[in-house]
């Protein structure tokens, strides 16, 4: 399958967004990218018709969405068809017993070097200190990403075509800092 051929016009390249929520990153990135394709993958109704909504309301035809879980998606992707890949600020799942509801894994980073380019990116945001270590120390081990930060500024500044969203703003008036990581894709496109 030819992810491009989802969208009308000329599309370059087709990005991902898990877990969308309301969708202001979406729709941002859809409005500053008119040829990159975006499948935002969101299981929450509500964010949804925000998303939507507001891409109607706005003329954007660079959008497809998949209202439920982002892992069934990813697995019918064609390998190294995504560019980037965005996870911001999702749900952390903090107790020690729910740690395996974290989005971030061995499993689903092997899913995720599979549909990356290689030299695509893998984006993550998170306010929750636990869940940063944790997606820093999976990914690091992960053969198929190597992280691009070069000093301190590089995970503490939020990249510069990305906007705040709600669950940012959140963060910061409960004088929570957030950080965001970058990850390439290394290598070959996996078999």
């Amino acid at each position: 399958m030819n992810l491009k051929s989802l969208f009308p016009g000329k599309i370059s390249d087709v990005w991902l967004e898990i877990g969308f929520g309301a969708g202001e990153h979406l729709i941002h990135q859809a409005e500053a990218n008119p040829h990159i394709g975006f499948i935002g993958a969101e299981p929450y109704i509500n964010g949804v018709a925000c998303v939507l909504a507001e891409a109607e309301a706005k003329g954007l035809k660079n959008i497809r969405i998949h209202d439920d879980d982002a892992r069934p998606l990813i697995g019918r992707l064609p390998a190294a068809s995504i560019g980037r890949v965005f996870l911001l600020f999702s749900d952390p799942w903090p107790k020690r017993r729910h740690h395996k509801r974290r989005f971030v894994n061995p499993g689903t980073l092997d899913a995720l070097a599979r549909i990356l380019k290689p030299g695509g990116e893998f984006r993550f945001a998170s306010d929750d200190a636990g869940f940063v270590r944790w997606t820093l120390v999976a990914t690091l081990a992960h053969a198929g990403f190597h992280w691009t930060a070069k000093g301190p500024a590089d995970w503490r500044t939020r990249p510069a075509d990305a906007i705040t969203t709600r669950y940012e703003t959140k963060a910061l008036a409960n004088h929570r800092r957030c950080i965001f990581l970058r990850f390439e894709r290394n290598g070959a496109s996996p078999g």
